[in-house]
């Protein structure tokens, strides 16, 4: 087959690891830069074309799409969708999950998943209310369009938290406020998840003086087995916001797991090196299985 992989960083982990992985299966693989496509729209032949030349055949996408890159990414990807293209990442579940408040909203229909208890307010809802509606100080602070950790505050104080969410409301930043869930101790866990199926997972965990776990803040990670409730919710958080290739995120409490975030384009660096599992060859037997139907 033809795969493409839609990825600003041709030299990143992720994108060399599935390069590979389709490579060794025989597949021809093809990296292209989402940002340097252009989309033409004729009738009802839509066409794309990459740096001024029209792209031949293409059976199948690997769409890796930044966080600032989301609008014109999902649109990318949805050209590809109107042309018949598989995709590992549909344009529309990009966007929800990539809409923090949005994918939360959608996830709280579901009784198997629970979340920090969680705030959204305008520019100018009063801080005091905010702080109050999740049970008071520590909380934690979120910019909506924050990834990979930054945008994230721990507040220990209220005169802290009011001053930071003071700061976001003159900046126009529309942010969230969670509750801090002290037992996690600046752990939390990332399953891995492709076709419906949980093909990795691993605990991940801060460095000293920090509450962010990821791994390129400095955190460190091992291999774990999931617990059926973690399973349950992973699996039912992906199938309700329709992604096929998913890190759930989720912080482990008092009250069961806890959800964080599911990331629509995770790193395979550190859930390959810590699980030892080859997660870009489970994406590309996904295409194998799913994109001729």
């Amino acid at each position: 087959m033809n795969i493409a992989i839609l990825s600003r960083g041709p030299g990143l982990y992720s994108t060399q690891s599935l390069l590979i992985a389709g490579q060794r299966r025989g597949h021809r693989m093809y990296l292209i830069d989402y940002m340097d496509c252009s989309l033409v729209l004729e009738g009802n032949r839509p066409r794309v074309y990459y740096k001024e030349e029209r792209l031949g055949r293409i059976d199948a996408i690997i769409p890796r799409i930044g966080a600032s890159g989301t609008f014109y990414g999902a649109s990318v990807i949805k050209h590809f969708e109107m042309m018949g293209v598989y995709t590992t990442l549909p344009s529309e579940p990009l966007l929800r999950a990539r809409n923090k408040l949005r994918s939360l909203q959608l996830l709280s229909r579901s009784p198997h998943i629970q979340f920090p208890k969680t705030v959204f307010g305008h520019f100018n809802q009063n801080v005091d209310f905010l702080l109050d509606s999740v049970g008071g100080i520590p909380v934690v602070i979120k910019l909506l369009r924050g990834t990979h950790g930054l945008g994230v505050i721990l507040a220990k104080n209220r005169s802290t938290a009011e001053s930071v969410i003071e700061s976001f409301q003159k900046l126009k930043e529309r942010i969230i406020v969670q509750e801090f869930i002290q037992e996690s101790a600046g752990e939390d866990i990332r399953a891995l998840v492709v076709g419906g199926e949980i093909v990795a997972a691993m605990k991940r965990k801060a460095r000293p003086g920090e509450f962010r776990s990821n791994l390129h803040r400095g955190g460190s990670s091992i291999h774990i087995k999931l617990t059926s409730a973690e399973i349950n919710s992973a699996l039912e958080a992906v199938r309700l916001l329709g992604i096929r290739v998913a890190g759930v995120d989720m912080l482990q409490s008092n009250r069961g797991p806890l959800l964080l975030e599911v990331n629509p384009s995770p790193g395979l660096e550190g859930i390959e090196t810590t699980t030892k599992v080859d997660v870009a060859g489970k994406i590309i037997e996904l295409i194998e299985r799913q994109a001729g139907q």
